[in-house]
């Protein structure tokens, strides 16, 4: 990303602090040309501090999106042939770790949009949580109804929390940061 920055500046004539690189390289013969580089390269600073704001939320967006997708390909590479599990019951404990794993990483977002949202903003959200708690839930019970009575019950269950907490971070990755 950092490479497409540069070379889109370099396109632009553009240096990282804003200023024109063509005018650092040559002798200005006319000192109002220099004035209104100068003035219009004070604009492009004052015009770019509140995009400073949102670089650093896209970068914190980034990482955590790479860090998510990292995690959901960790989850993806553990084929059901070398899984250690062999009961139900195993498999079900393999689940509830994914849950734990997804639900740590949903609580650490949760705490940088804490810190990041306005009072309202975060007010709005932990309303929209509660309800997503419940829905998640009410998603778990539908698809373990399946196997009602049965040994894969629970499994259902447990998988179907884990990734329908896994779809949250990701959309409240997408929606907030």
């Amino acid at each position: 990303m950092l490479a497409l920055v540069g070379v889109i500046l370099a396109a632009c004539g553009k240096t990282t602090d804003g200023t024109v690189s063509s005018s650092d390289n040559l002798p200005s013969n006319n000192d109002s040309t220099q004035t209104e580089e100068s003035d219009s390269s004070s604009n492009e600073d004052t015009a770019t501090e509140p995009n400073d704001k949102e670089d650093t939320s896209n970068s914190l967006k980034d990482e955590y999106l790479v860090k998510l997708n990292e995690m959901d390909k960790k989850d993806r590479e553990v084929p059901a042939d070398t899984s250690k599990a062999s009961t139900t019951v195993e498999l079900e404990k393999e689940e509830a770790e994914r849950l734990d794993r997804w639900d740590e990483a949903l609580n650490e977002i949760y705490s940088i949009l804490n810190e990041q949202l306005s009072a309202e903003e975060m007010e709005q959200l932990r309303e929209e949580q509660r309800d997503w708690i419940k829905e998640r839930d009410q998603k778990a019970k539908e698809a373990s109804l399946k196997y009602e009575g049965g040994t894969m019950e629970g499994l259902e269950y447990v998988a179907t929390q884990a990734s329908v907490t896994k779809d949250r971070c990701y959309e409240l990755v997408a929606k907030y940061m």
